[in-house]
Parts: structure tokens; C-alpha cells; sequence
């Protein structure tokens, strides 16, 4: 890498780092705030506090990779054409290429680094907050818990006991799950333990009813001796509590997905866009950088006005992401019914399409060759 290169290289990485460090600090204290609860309200430690904010980090900086790498490229080209340094290096015989080269390199290292994130490092960093989360909820339910009070564990989620036994047991037992409207669940016991077994975490209820609705209108209520509830289970609602939730999956179990396994078709879609999203979001890093030194990477005077071409940068870029967005959605489907081809198509070819198109405006391809003449005829 020539010196030069060294130099664009150094100015783009800092300002990716500064921006990176700087938006997920501000996101993070953000979404940290909301869970203060753990906090004031179920008695964790500060150490479970940060531990478990923390792990939200790796999905957080995934999202806010590509759009930091877009304004570094943005915010350095325009320093560079606003000190004429552009013009200088364009003037002594720099290629689009040679200039292009420090980009590239800085996009393909975040991008390996959102393709490592989504394989390896979020499905382990959410399997451990859903963890996490089981283990605080059975902590609360054992040692914080108020007696006699209706205890909220979250939103919705209502835990009642009237007392505790001599032998830690929990006495006169009610639980009532609102969090559907449309399937409210009430649980009523007389002893309850809470027993480990396998690293998973169960609330044992003895003689008790448990009351759901069956149909509209009507419910029905069953009576029982013992009923174990998986904690994890129960505070997560899925299609089939059974089963891990698609995010919680490694890339390989994506893979090798068996879709005739009557248990797992339900979430074939859900499967099929998790696996797209985490091997297509990293391109956007690509993109991100690419769009970017399209917009500024040609030399311009200091009365060339940089500000439409920015606003253009800006809104093709926001437009390629939120058509990503909104391919994740349509790739989900609905139920068990196919999701139209052209998403399929369009996961994969809407950031290439981009890609492709920004390549061809750096090196006055084809397309910006006919655009120009488009131009010089009106």
C-alpha cells in the first residue's frame, strides 16, 4: 500500500472508530436506561446490569456498522475535496482506483467483521441474554419477590404467592400472563418450588388449576397435581416453545434446516429470513462505502457545490436499507405460505444491484456514460 494510501486509509479508520464507539455508546445508555427496573425493582446487581446490556452490544453494533462507515467516507472526502487535497492527488496522477483502494479495504475488513457478528457472535450473545433473563426471573421469584403482592416480572406477567414456607416453598400461588389479550393464562397453586434440572430453570406448581381459553368466548380450566413451568418457555411465546427461536440458532443449524420435520415447517419462513439477513446485511458495509466515495470521491473545487451530492449520497443509501428492511419483512411471510420470489431475489441483488451502479459511477461505466449523455442533450 503506497503512503498516500496509508494516509487515506489511517483518516477513514479513525473516523469509522470515532463514529462507531460514539453511536453505540449513545444507543446503549439509551436502551440500558429501560431496563433499570433490574435495578430497582427485581434487585440484580450492577454487575448483572452491565452484564446483561452488554450482551446487546454485538446486534447493536451490526446495525450501526454500515451507516458509521457511510458517514466516515462521506465526512473524509469532503474534508479532503474542502482542504483541495483531492484536487492535488487528482492533479500529480491518482487514479479513481488508487484512491478507491483505501475505501475497499476498510469496507471488506467491517464487512468480514458483520459477517463474523451474525454467525457466530449474536446467536451466542442472545442465547446467553435469554439465559441470563430465565436465571434473573427465577432469582426474583426466589428471593425478591414480595409476599402478598401482585409482583410484575414484565409487562404483562403477573407473579403472586401469599407466603413462604419454613423449607423456602412458596405458598398460595396465582400467576396470570396478559401479555396476549386474546390468550390471557392464569395458573392457581397451593405449593410452589422452584426446581434446576439440565441448566434449565422450572417452577414446580403442586394442586393447583390452570385456566386458558379454548375457544372465543369460552375457556376451559383443568386441574392438576404437579405442573412444571419452564421459565424460559413461559416468558417467551413462540409457535413452539420447544424449539429455539431462529435467532438463537448457529449458521449451521440454518443450513441444514429440515423443513419436512412436521415440528419445525411452522418456522421455515422465519428460518429462511434469518439465514438471509445474516449473510446479506454484511454486504451493506460494501455498499455503504461504495455510495459514499461515488457521491465525493471526484475531485471538486471548493465552489462546487458538495452539499446535493451528499443529500443524493444520503437518500440512495437510505433507500437500499430500508428496502432491505422491508425484504427482511416480506421474506418472513405469512403463516406457512411462501414468500414471493422476488424477495428472495431482491435480498441479495437490491445491495449487489448498488454496488454494481456505484462501481459504474467511480469509473464512468456505461451507465454513467449514457446518464451523461442523457444530460448534454436536455
Amino acid at each position: 500500500m503506497l503512503r498516500l494510501q496509508r494516509y487515506l486509509f489511517r483518516m477513514v479508520g479513525v473516523a469509522f472508530l470515532v463514529s462507531l464507539a460514539t453511536l453505540t455508546t449513545i444507543i446503549w445508555i439509551t436502551g440500558a436506561l429501560k431496563e433499570i427496573s433490574l435495578l430497582t425493582a427485581k434487585g440484580q446487581t450492577l454487575l448483572v446490569f452491565f452484564a446483561l446490556t452488554s450482551l446487546g452490544l454485538p446486534f447493536l453494533i451490526a446495525a450501526i456498522a454500515p451507516i458509521a462507515l457511510f458517514g466516515s467516507v462521506l465526512y473524509c472526502l469532503n474534508r479532503l475535496n474542502g482542504d483541495s487535497e483531492l484536487i492535488v492527488l487528482s492533479a500529480s496522477g491518482a487514479s479513481p482506483a488508487v484512491l478507491l483502494q483505501p475505501f475497499v479495504l476498510l469496507s471488506t475488513l467491517v464487512f468480514a467483521g458483520l459477517l463474523g457478528l451474525h454467525t457466530i457472535v449474536i446467536p451466542f450473545s442472545f442465547n446467553a441474554v435469554d439465559e441470563m433473563s430465565k436465571r434473573i426471573h427465577a432469582d426474583f421469584i426466589a428471593n425478591f419477590a414480595r409476599p402478598g403482592a401482585f409482583n410484575q416480572l414484565e409487562a404483562g406477567f403477573i407473579f403472586h404467592y401469599r407466603e413462604r414456607g419454613a423449607d423456602g416453598s412458596l405458598h398460595g400461588v396465582f400467576i396470570q400472563d396478559r401479555r396476549n389479550p386474546q390468550e390471557i393464562s392464569t395458573f392457581i397453586a397451593e405449593v410452589g418450588d422452584l426446581v434446576e434440572k439440565n441448566d434449565d430453570v422450572y417452577l414446580v406448581l403442586r394442586k393447583g388449576s390452570a385456566q386458558r381459553p379454548s375457544a372465543a368466548g369460552d375457556s376451559s380450566l383443568v386441574t392438576f397435581e404437579d405442573y412444571a413451568i419452564d421459565l424460559s418457555q413461559f416468558l417467551h411465546r413462540g409457535a413452539d416453545a420447544s424449539k429455539p427461536r431462529p435467532r438463537n440458532r448457529d449458521i449451521g443449524a440454518l443450513l441444514h434446516f429440515d423443513a419436512a420435520d412436521p415440528t419445525e415447517k411452522p418456522l421455515s419462513n422465519l428460518v429462511r429470513a434469518e439465514l438471509y439477513e445474516r449473510l446479506t446485511s454484511p454486504l451493506y458495509a460494501i455498499v455503504a462505502g461504495l455510495i459514499a466515495f461515488a457521491a465525493l470521491g471526484q475531485a471538486r473545487t471548493t465552489r462546487q457545490n458538495r452539499g446535493l451530492a451528499i443529500l443524493v449520497a444520503i437518500l440512495v443509501f437510505a433507500g437500499v436499507r430500508i428496502f432491505g428492511f422491508a425484504d427482511a419483512l416480506m421474506l418472513r411471510g405469512k403463516g406457512t405460505a411462501p414468500p414471493p420470489s422476488w424477495s428472495l431475489i431482491g435480498a441479495w441483488g437490491g445491495p449487489l444491484a448498488v454496488a454494481a451502479l456505484s462501481l459504474d459511477a467511480i469509473f464512468t461505466g456505461p451507465v454513467a456514460r449514457a446518464a451523461a449523455k442523457l444530460r448534454r442533450r436536455r
